[in-house]
């Protein structure tokens, strides 16, 4: 796999910072960077279990979010053999000014890229996966068949492996949708991410109630995959603001929230407005459950993946109990 200063070499990402369309790192300099509390420094990955980890993905030449993301769970996810893995390459057709991942001309989708996740999932023995992918605008599909692909390679080589996917938002793709829900995942997630009013800055080129009709008609198509979806605070939004956005999503049926820190990757991308206290975060926690959520996670370093294959146990059981009251 190329890194990313090769990428650069080649062409296929821009040699020049190009996400910076609104001007970031100029309008707040490295100056004017809030300083992280105590509550969200994580310490510089080195156990045995995460060069393991990072051993096996790199021989099967996956990606993972967890890298390409900069997540600052990666050092206790790799050591306990859980990652993210990442199809489609990585290169992402859009330029979000939260993300870390590179924009520009997308891999050649890898024909082998499916068997490889079973693989990781059969010789790992993982109990619970997450596939992700970048946007790919440019595929007539989205990159649906692909997940799909993936989900029944995984479902073959590890059936024991519960799967759950994190998708892009197939926006004007015609029938993505549709065939990744009939290869039934256990978990469908897509992210929110932010409150509507900021998403002309953070997440241009995505539409937030198209986002919300997704996760709506995923249920509609089958009620038992479980939907799940996520936010990230400090980027200037209301407390009100993200209470109303729980509200939208009740209304389309989510069943799992996710709810954590922006954290600025780059000074090209956006500033952080501020950190949540831990405090807040419950707060938002205890406000998620009572308006009706199977399953809430509300902490600072929370993120998608995080912790994803106990919370999708817990998640399970809470629906039973639910069923039988």
């Amino acid at each position: 796999m190329q890194t990313r200063q090769e990428k650069k070499e080649s062409g296929q990402i821009a040699k020049i910072d190009n996400k910076d369309l609104l001007g970031f790192a100029s309008k707040n300099p490295k100056e004017s960077i809030l300083r992280k509390p105590d509550w969200i420094r994580v310490k510089a990955p080195t156990s045995k279990g995460y060069q393991e980890t990072k051993a096996i993905l790199n021989q099967k030449k996956l990606h993972t979010v967890c890298e390409e993301a900069s997540c600052p769970n990666i050092g206790e996810c790799w050591e306990q053999k859980h990652a993210t893995v990442m199809i489609l390459g990585s290169v992402c057709t859009r330029a979000c000014s939260f993300c870390n991942i590179e924009t520009g001309k997308p891999d050649k989708v890898n024909p082998h890229e499916p068997e490889n996740v079973g693989d990781i999932a059969k010789f790992s023995g993982l109990k619970h996966i997450v596939i992700t992918s970048v946007d790919r605008d440019d595929l007539f599909d989205g990159g649906a068949d692909q997940f799909v692909k993936t989900i029944e390679a995984v479902r073959r080589k590890a059936p024991d492996t519960t799967i759950e996917i994190l998708t892009p938002d197939f926006l004007k793709k015609e029938g993505a949708l549709e065939k990744v829900v009939s290869a039934k995942p256990d978990v469908f997630n897509h992210n929110i991410e932010t409150t509507p009013s900021l998403y002309t800055t953070i997440r241009p080129g995505a539409r937030y109630f198209h986002s919300l009709w997704l996760l709506k008609r995923v249920k509609e198509l089958n009620p038992l995959i479980f939907t799940k979806s996520g936010l990230m605070v400090g980027l200037g939004e209301t407390k009100e603001q993200i209470l109303q956005v729980m509200d939208d999503m009740r209304c389309a049926d989510i069943d799992f929230i996710t709810i954590g820190q922006y954290l600025r990757p780059t000074l090209r991308h956006a500033p952080v407005e501020r950190y949540v206290h831990p405090d807040e975060f419950e707060f938002y926690k205890k406000m998620a459950y009572n308006k009706g959520f199977l399953m809430v996670s509300s902490s600072p370093l929370t993120r998608s993946s995080y912790h994803a294959g106990d919370d999708f146990a817990k998640m399970y059981q809470e629906r039973l109990n639910r069923i039988s009251k």
